[in-house]
């Protein structure tokens, strides 16, 4: 009867030990990446004028149904959403809102800040057409009126005060809430505090994220100017032409609605020229009688803003160079692919921080 040896088992010391004697550690798991500062941005915006809306609705007394901020904000989302979905299909891409909840999340903060804007600063009575013609307008204007700027389309307008400023020339009728719509139901020291507390909210979020400080500075300083020179040459009241620096709606104006990080310089030449160019424009409506100057003036800077990056040969020379880093990239995987080598995985291009609200 023949027997089989079983096979020896090896015992701890048969086994080899690691180079160096110790054992390796696990690997550590990938660093989660850092929010960019632009989402950053687009988060405190949003989480600021949500509060502001669900405080004004219950205490300070806005004038708006208070059904006027959800069917804003669910009119907002769904344009928002089929006007991506839609533009994706035409270049070929995926849609930004793709990829889990947080992408979604992140798609639809300007959205969010655009039908709560809309629904906060206008006054359409007690019809809800204005408002979501505002909300879609708002969207479509990051599609329709854009530029190629280091290899991507971005939009020049700022999406809610283009919304707002088309919803006043289409809706003679609708006008933006009254100047105690803000304060309606409080007073004296509250008066105060508030206009304050909103004023070094919006400070601390431009000084620390968006970096729009000196485009603040040029425009509340050309607006004071502006005021000034028109006392002195025109015989305007500098009182009355002051008058607006201390409402509610220009420090909302001036903190949360000139300064989108999308739509505005990133120098801070550039800055100082948009925010005094604004305040010019401003003081041109006022003496062509325009009312909601305010809006208007952004909406004519920013068009003038894109004009000429559109015949800027900087940025026509930083998008050959993206057109031409992109070639690049792609025989170079083609040549890998085809020597049967993996494709190099190209990285995300970074985004600069620009909004969004």
């Amino acid at each position: 009867m023949t027997t089989t040896a079983a096979p020896p088992t090896a015992t701890p010391a048969d086994k080899p030990e690691p180079v160096g004697g110790t054992t390796a550690a696990p690997a550590a798991a990938p660093a989660k990446p850092p929010t960019p500062p632009r989402v950053k941005a687009l988060q405190r915006f949003a989480l600021s004028i949500t509060v502001f809306n669900i405080v004004g609705h219950l205490f300070l007394g806005f004038e708006q149904s208070p059904i006027t901020p959800i069917l804003a904000l669910l009119g907002s989302y769904a344009t928002a959403l089929l006007m991506e979905w839609v533009d994706s299909r035409a270049h070929d891409r995926v849609p930004e809102f793709v990829g889990g909840t947080r992408n979604l999340i992140t798609f639809l903060l300007p959205a969010h800040i655009a039908g709560l804007a809309c629904a906060m600063l206008l006054w359409g009575n007690e019809s809800i057409w204005p408002y979501l013609f505002a909300v879609t307008a708002a969207n479509a204007s990051k599609y329709v009126i854009r530029l190629r700027e280091n290899g991507r389309l971005r939009h020049m307008l700022n999406p809610s005060n283009a919304g707002i400023a088309l919803t006043l020339v289409v809706f003679p009728w609708v006008g933006i809430a009254p100047p105690y719509h803000f304060t309606n139901n409080i007073s004296d020291t509250l008066d105060w505090l508030l206009p304050l507390a909103v004023l070094g909210a919006g400070t601390m979020l431009n000084a620390g994220l968006t970096k729009k400080i000196p485009l603040i500075m040029a425009w509340v300083l050309g607006f004071a100017a502006q005021a000034f020179l028109r006392w002195l040459f025109l015989d305007h009241s500098l009182v009355g032409a002051l008058l607006p620096m201390t409402g509610f709606a220009f420090i909302l104006f001036t903190n949360y609605m000139i300064t989108d990080p999308g739509t505005t310089p990133r120098s801070r030449r550039g800055q100082v020229i948009f925010g005094l160019t604004a305040a010019g424009i401003y003081s041109i409506l006022v003496l062509a009688e325009v009312s909601f100057g305010l809006f208007f003036a952004l909406v004519i800077t920013c068009i003038l803003r894109g004009l000429i990056l559109l015949f800027s040969p900087a940025r026509r020379e930083s998008n050959r160079l993206a057109a031409q880093a992109a070639a690049t990239a792609g025989t170079t995987a083609t040549a890998g692919s085809a020597a049967g080598a993996p494709a190099p995985v190209a990285e995300p291009a970074k985004t600069v921080a620009g909004p969004p609200k």
